[in-house]
């Protein structure tokens, strides 16, 4: 009982970490109708930005993100303008596309550089546990949770409390309202695009200071963040932090429990049985959003 509690706890803490990433997803899917394939690769550029600063420079990790969300932010709207803007038919299975060959080219500059040996980030953090009620918890994993908590939190102020937040909360109800009523729906899609991929620097640390890692880690992480997505119900972020939770804790109690060679799989088996069931997913609508 012991180990399923705490295999509980570590559940959420992860699954904290995993609705920051996920949420990125969400948002470019919600506004601008566009599946980023390439959010797992750009998690793992930022975990390998994370360590570089660490290993070379030795900046702090959590110090590390005033560097990498921003340059990660400017570079997702780099990628929007360039890339994705010009997609105008069939947008999002053209995304799919395009957003899977930045991945492979990615991954492929990163194995030029560091090669494909896994590397693994240290910090007294990273290495060091506490005793709590009797569990051991690693400060990294609680670190991770905290950080992914206030920038979630900044993403609901963002969303609700800014006028930003307005103009891409209107684009997700209808795109075509609200660029009849004034709204910049290409500058909202331009930020957007910009805010997920930030999330995901954010998202890399945490994910990198917990795992090993190598340039073709993105391939495995991507499939669970498209899972966490499809089972919450495209476009719903409260769907994703949720699902993240859940199916993190699923994973870690399955592999304690059962085995860890079905930790990974319970993810898909779970998703084919909701998908039967409500195939909008968890919190999804039953119909689309208007065009």
């Amino acid at each position: 009982m012991k180990l399923i509690i705490e295999a509980v706890i570590t559940g959420i803490l992860s699954g904290g970490v995993y609705a920051l990433m996920a949420s990125g997803l969400t948002l470019t899917f919600g506004v601008m109708e566009i599946i980023n394939i390439a959010q797992g690769a750009m998690v793992i550029l930022s975990a390998y930005l994370s360590y570089v600063l660490e290993t070379t420079y030795h900046v702090d990790l959590f110090a590390g993100l005033l560097i990498t969300i921003p340059l990660m932010f400017f570079f997702g709207v780099a990628i929007e303008i360039v890339l994705i803007r010009p997609l105008k038919k069939d947008r999002t299975m053209m995304s799919i596309l395009v957003t899977f060959a930045i991945a492979l080219i990615i991954e492929g500059m990163l194995s030029a550089a560091f090669g494909t040996t896994y590397v693994q980030m240290h910090a007294w953090y990273v290495d060091a546990t506490f005793r709590i009620a009797g569990f051991y918890l690693a400060y990294i994993y609680v670190f991770g949770f905290a950080l992914s908590a206030v920038l979630l939190a900044v993403l609901y102020w963002l969303l609700y409390r800014t006028k930003f937040g307005f103009g891409l909360r209107a684009s997700m109800q209808d795109r075509t309202a609200a660029q009849l009523i004034g709204i910049d729906v290409e500058r909202i899609s331009a930020l957007t695009f910009g805010v997920g991929v930030a999330l995901a620097a954010a998202g890399g640390m945490a994910y990198g200071a917990t795992n090993a890692f190598n340039p073709a880690s993105h391939l495995d992480l991507i499939s669970r963040l498209l899972v966490i997505i499809i089972l919450a119900g495209m476009g719903s972020l409260p769907g994703a932090l949720v699902a993240s939770l859940g199916m993190l804790v699923i994973e870690d109690v399955t592999s304690v429990v059962w085995s860890p060679l079905w930790a990974n799989t319970v993810f898909f088996v779970l998703l084919v049985i909701v998908l039967l069931i409500r195939p909008q997913g968890l919190f999804g609508r039953a119909q689309g959003r208007r065009q």
